[in-house]
């Protein structure tokens, strides 16, 4: 099966479902990647000094080392404005990610939750528009994509300082990925490519609490009980 995760920014895919990606590559998918943007307008470039092209360029860089060390099956970086998604005609974003998604050609694409764990709003419009790119293809007749999941979060909300983490209820979870103790060697050094976002990554402990297990949500199925893969039931 090829997979597209589709995320804003750089790192959402390391922070988020690395584990999960490592091992759904270790199953034999594929797995593709789509960042909408460079995560040029993050705070780290007043730290090192650089403008936000430059911010831009070092994170995409940043991302070829993910790319590299997760195997990926390939990547695409676009350019979008970063942190100003909800600022864009969405009917261009819907373009640009349905130009992609024809491009590939993919079985499955994974976005955030509706609540973009974090609340972001570049997150939330994410959700808000590949749902919608999703259920237009459906509409005309598409044989591609044929599901759509929701990377998410399940248990309590985390109000942990300047970080709040949303979860979905555990009867929202269509899915849960286990993942092995190669997948999470995988996914720390997925974080170890962001060199220039350390600070962060160490501030939220994300490599302390982040589990083997990585919940989704599968959207508009009739999901009676939990999909042995992310492609069950879509497999001849």
């Amino acid at each position: 099966m090829r997979l597209l995760y589709i995320f804003p920014h750089p790192d959402d895919e390391s922070f988020g479902p690395a584990p999960a990606i490592s091992a759904q590559l270790r199953q034999g998918h594929e797995v593709f990647l789509l960042t909408l943007t460079k995560g040029e307008a993050t705070k780290q470039r007043f730290r090192l000094g650089v403008d936000k092209q430059e911010m831009g360029e070092i994170r995409y860089r940043e991302m070829q080392c993910v790319e590299k060390t997760l195997g990926l099956s390939g990547m695409t970086v676009l350019d979008l404005p970063d942190g100003k998604l909800k600022n864009m005609n969405p009917i261009e974003i819907e373009q640009a990610i349905e130009e992609q998604i024809h491009k590939l050609k993919p079985d499955i694409i994974i976005t955030y939750a509706v609540h973009g764990i974090s609340g972001f709003h570049d997150h939330l419009v994410s959700h808000a528009i590949i749902k919608r790119v999703f259920c237009k293809m459906k509409q005309e007749g598409s044989s591609y994509p044929e599901r759509l999941a929701f990377f998410t979060r399940m248990g309590e909300v985390v109000k942990d300082g300047k970080f709040r983490l949303e979860a979905s209820d555990e009867d929202e979870i269509d899915y849960i990925e286990v993942c092995s103790n190669e997948d999470m060697a995988q996914f720390k050094k997925a974080l170890d490519c962001y060199e220039t976002y350390q600070e962060v990554i160490e501030a939220s402990r994300v490599k302390e609490v982040t589990t083997n297990e990585v919940p989704f949500e599968i959207f508009g199925e009739e999901i009676s009980k939990p999909l042995k893969s992310i492609s069950d039931g879509l497999e001849n």
